[in-house]
């Protein structure tokens, strides 16, 4: 596997992990508690703890196949902590400008414009078809976040 392909592997899974989880949260949380504060606090865990899993993660899944160097083990890991805590990170700025309900709807619009430009990259990668592979990770991002919405409001209601 050429470092290229470890940095790539890293890069695709963090920015992905980053966008879905991170909207996952913030639609959550928003919906859940109507803090800013939350959010934010959420945003920021999210950026080192599951940065840090994801690396964790991905570097293990790496060692386990037995067919990588240390150097590509290492580039991917480095790659996905970089990726998603930036992807993470980037979820505060609407946050921090605007309004909950007006950062929650930058949020989803900011997720969905990187999720489907880095789908269509890949998809051309490969040199199939962009447009099935982008509409299927927006769906699956679309899964997430409105279940996210219903365990937030679900929880606010149970708990108020």
């Amino acid at each position: 596997m050429p470092l290229q392909h470890s940095i790539q592997v890293g890069l695709s899974f963090g920015l992905t992990s980053g966008v879905i989880t991170t909207l996952g949260l913030v639609v959550g949380l928003a919906a859940g508690t109507a803090s800013r504060l939350a959010v934010l606090g959420g945003i920021a865990t999210i950026a080192v703890a599951d940065s840090l899993s994801d690396a964790l993660g991905i570097h293990v899944a790496e060692e386990s196949e037995s067919i990588h160097t240390e150097k590509e083990i290492w580039a991917s890991t480095f790659a996905t902590f970089a990726s998603k805590r930036v992807m993470a990170l980037s979820f505060a700025v609407p946050v921090l400008a605007f309004d909950l309900t007006t950062a929650v709807i930058a949020s989803v619009v900011w997720g969905f414009a990187a999720l489907a430009g880095l789908s269509y990259h890949l998809a051309r990668l490969q040199g199939g078809r962009a447009w099935p592979v982008v509409t299927e990770h927006l769906a699956v991002a679309a899964a997430v976040i409105a279940i996210s919405h219903f365990v937030g409001r679900f929880i606010n209601s149970a708990l108020s």
